[in-house]
Formats: structure tokens, C-alpha cells, sequence
């Protein structure tokens, strides 16, 4: 069944379940999308790698190939035995984990342009640090392009991206179009909102298609079964008192499966 709340579900922001929401999210978006403009238009997953070391997590940029490292033996390479020299100390290095968050490109299917991309935020493009300034860099640059850009911040935790005049909010979706830059168009949406049905533009005059992103959310909610496993765990951030009040209202009210 769908999810019980109107609009985000706050329980999906947990640190246990993000990661996987994310993942699950952007591929069910691209499928939406697509559904509106094949075969004109090819709406590819990309992906942004990241590296994780103790206490540190950097945004590294999209590869264009995935880098084989080969193994290595302790036996010499002459093959003559396999004595090694003693150290006097050993340390550890990092553990180095790779982790890939998804976003969507929408290209021409002609000619493979890159009309518009899509990204939903992750807490690393929120928080100060080094993940946060990669992407606000690659933002700018998109800003400085002729490729519409939208943006989904399904977060109530972390500071807001940089927005003149963005209303008090809890969530919003920013559609950004070359001809009306340094304007943008906004859904500042609270935890009560529904999620919009949001115009994805494409090519200038052509009609853009709306993505029922509340639909979207159902339908990843359902399929991955969250409703058993979230709400075991408290929304982060933490509600307001009202909030939580209202949140536990609905889930006491939602049928049980």
C-alpha cells in the first residue's frame, strides 16, 4: 500500500534508509519520464562516485570507466624464491569503500544533447564539507549552460542550497530553465504538502510533460515495503511537537497490512 503520509514520508530521511530510498527513487523516476518522451528523448542513470575514508566522505566526480586495480603477491617477480625484506614497524592504511549516488540525464535521442538533468539531494550535498562544494560548483556550472536543471530536496535535515527568496519551507522542487535564468521556478512544499506533478522542461517551446513525483514516492514505498521496517525508528531530524503529534495520528490511522 502507499505511503500514509500526504506528501515525503519523514521516516524515509533515516540514516537506516536514505541510501536505499535514493536508490530506489531515481530509477522509479526515470521510468515515469520516460514513459512521457520516448523515443524523442532517452532519460539515462548516472552516477556520482563516492569515496569513503575514516571520518571523511569526497565526491569524486562521474569516472568515465570503472578503474581495475590488480592484485598483488608476495612472491618476487623473478619467480626465484619468496623471501621478503623485514620492516621494523607496520601501520594500516584506509579502508576505502566506494559508494554511487544516481541522477538522471535527459538527452536528445537524435543526437545525444543533453537537454536537462535531475537530482535528488543526498545529506552530503547539504552539509558543509567537501561533497557539498563539489556539487555546488557542478550546480553553477550547470547554471552557466544551456541544459535546464531540476532539483529535488526531499530533506528537512541540513542548510539549504543556496536559493534568493526561497520561501520558509520543509521540502522543495526547483525547475531551472536556460531562457528565464538567474529566475527559477519553486515548489516549497511542507511535511504536510503532497509532492507536485512537475513540469520537466525540454526543449525551449517544446511542451513539458508533468511527473507525478506524489506518485513516484508512492509507488517506490510500496514496492520496497518501507512500511515494515521505517517506523521502527524515529524521524531524523526530529519532528516539532506538533509534527509528531500529527505524524503518529496518521499512523495510527493507516490500514494495516
Amino acid at each position: 500500500m502507499p505511503s500514509p503520509f500526504p506528501g515525503m514520508n519523514p521516516y524515509l530521511e533515516s540514516s537506516h534508509f536514505w541510501a536505499d530510498f535514493h536508490a530506489t527513487f531515481i530509477p522509479a523516476l526515470r521510468a515515469a519520464l520516460t514513459a512521457k518522451v520516448a523515443p524523442a528523448y532517452f532519460v539515462g542513470v548516472q552516477e556520482h562516485v563516492y569515496i569513503h575514508e575514516p571520518e571523511d566522505k569526497r565526491l569524486l566526480g562521474v569516472p568515465d570507466v570503472d578503474i581495475a586495480y590488480a592484485t598483488t603477491s608476495n612472491k618476487r617477480l623473478s619467480g626465484k624464491g619468496t623471501a621478503t625484506v623485514t620492516a621494523p614497524a607496520t601501520v594500516t592504511i584506509p579502508q576505502l569503500r566506494k559508494r554511487k549516488v544516481g541522477y538522471l540525464q535527459v538527452v536528445d535521442g537524435k543526437d545525444q544533447t543533453v537537454i536537462t538533468v535531475i537530482e535528488l539531494l543526498s545529506p552530503s550535498n547539504k552539509y558543509a564539507g567537501a561533497d557539498r562544494d563539489k556539487y555546488l560548483t557542478k550546480r553553477l556550472e550547470l547554471f552557466a549552460t544551456q541544459v535546464n536543471f531540476v532539483e529535488l530536496d526531499f530533506l528537512r535535515g541540513g542548510p539549504r542550497l543556496p536559493l534568493t527568496g526561497l520561501p520558509d519551507c520543509s521540502y522543495y522542487a526547483m525547475v531551472s530553465r536556460p531562457a528565464a535564468r538567474p529566475k527559477a521556478d519553486i515548489w516549497p512544499l511542507t511535511l504536510r504538502d503532497p509532492l507536485p506533478a512537475l513540469p520537466i522542461p525540454l526543449r525551449e517551446g517544446e511542451a513539458e510533460p508533468l511527473v507525478d513525483l506524489q506518485a513516484v514516492l508512492n509507488r517506490v514505498y510500496d514496492e520496497a515495503q518501507y512500511g515494515d521496517q521505517i517506523y521502527h525508528y524515529a524521524p531524523e531530524p526530529q519532528l516539532s511537537p506538533a509534527d509528531a503529534k500529527w505524524a503518529t495520528a496518521i499512523l495510527a490511522a493507516a490500514p494495516k497490512a
